[in-house]
């Protein structure tokens, strides 16, 4: 197939694996299933031509959909693990997402798959990509870079991770005709739809469900209803669990709203720390507002993470839209 908008893999990259024979493979925070496929899938291909490699993440493992690969990682490579090691970081849009894996990593020749567009990584052997859908469809074309193609279980795990980034093919827009090429390709390899749908939204609880609604009974409409803002707290998050959240479903529901254009979900996470997810249809660019405060992202999907309350960072993230609203 031709390809219209996805970056080729680099020589670079192809060279900088097979120059090595023990790698780091590292995700960044918080990761969600784009990253623990294309981390557990890369090491797989990784062994498979013989080389060492090791699944590394900080945690925590918070998304129900992601909790059974949790014991396939390392909290940090060993010494051992480090000598004469490379690093790959997979779908990081900066370094410091890594976490408490940073200090391991620095100093190590360096490698960065991604598709954020607020990724600035330089590196020789870098592979970046914007028009990527996620980074295991940059992983199922890095395979076949290589003249391979993925493993039965391989497959399973980029096929996950292209699902969780493209909302189940949700978001792909008429550009997207190599989206569905990768995927029937990873179907072929032994990928099942069925499965990653009943992966990514089945086997919910209860309080999943309870908290979705807390959430949805506070949702305020702003910049004429463009803007819809709304917060779950610190109490909730300690009844309910992490283990609660189903934030893919909760912004499917809020952007089938008539006239809204993006979402900001603020989460009290400690008594003095709170996490902000962003989101839009397609006008707004929610990573600019995510950067401005260390965070990142893509256009249409961001976050970051932020000292303070709900009470205060709410009011002060809101007020940031109305330069995007050209108000």
């Amino acid at each position: 197939m031709k390809n219209t908008r996805s970056t080729a893999v680099p020589q670079t990259l192809i060279k900088f694996i097979r120059e090595g024979g023990k790698f780091i493979v590292a995700g960044h925070k918080e990761p969600d299933g784009d990253c623990v496929g294309s981390q557990l899938a890369l090491c797989s291909f990784l062994r498979r031509l013989g080389k060492e490699a090791e699944a590394c993440s900080a945690g925590p493992f918070k998304r129900a959909e992601i909790l059974p690969y949790a014991g396939r990682f390392s909290a940090a490579p060993g010494a051992d693990k480090l000598q004469d090691a490379r690093v790959i970081v997979t779908d990081c849009s900066d370094l410091e997402r890594t976490g408490d894996l940073l200090p391991f990593l620095e100093g190590l020749p360096l490698a960065v798959i991604d598709h954020h567009a607020t990724n600035k990584s330089s590196g020789e052997a870098d592979y970046l990509d914007i028009h990527a859908p996620s980074v295991t469809f940059m992983i199922t074309k890095l395979i076949e870079a290589f003249g391979e193609t993925p493993s039965k279980e391989e497959a399973e795990l980029l096929f996950f991770g292209l699902c969780t980034d493209t909302g189940f093919f949700r978001h792909t827009d008429e550009g997207g005709a190599e989206t569905f090429y990768r995927a029937a390709q990873l179907i072929e390899a032994g990928a099942s739809p069925k499965k990653a749908f009943l992966a990514i939204n089945g086997n919910r609880s209860l309080d999943s469900r309870i908290l979705m609604g807390h959430v949805l009974t506070r949702v305020s409409a702003h910049y004429d209803g463009r803007l819809l803002v709304s917060s779950e707290t610190y109490e909730e998050t300690q009844r309910l669990g992490l283990e609660g959240r189903d934030s893919d479903n909760l912004y499917q529901l809020l952007q089938s709203v008539k006239g809204i254009e993006a979402i900001m979900i603020v989460r009290q996470e400690s008594p003095d720390r709170c996490t902000v997810g962003l989101r839009s249809r397609d006008a707004v660019d929610v990573s600019r507002i995510a950067k401005k405060y260390g965070g990142g992202g893509h256009k249409n999907a961001s976050g970051l993470s932020i000292d303070g309350v709900i009470d205060e960072v709410l009011p002060m993230l809101t007020a940031e839209f109305k330069s995007a609203f050209c108000l």
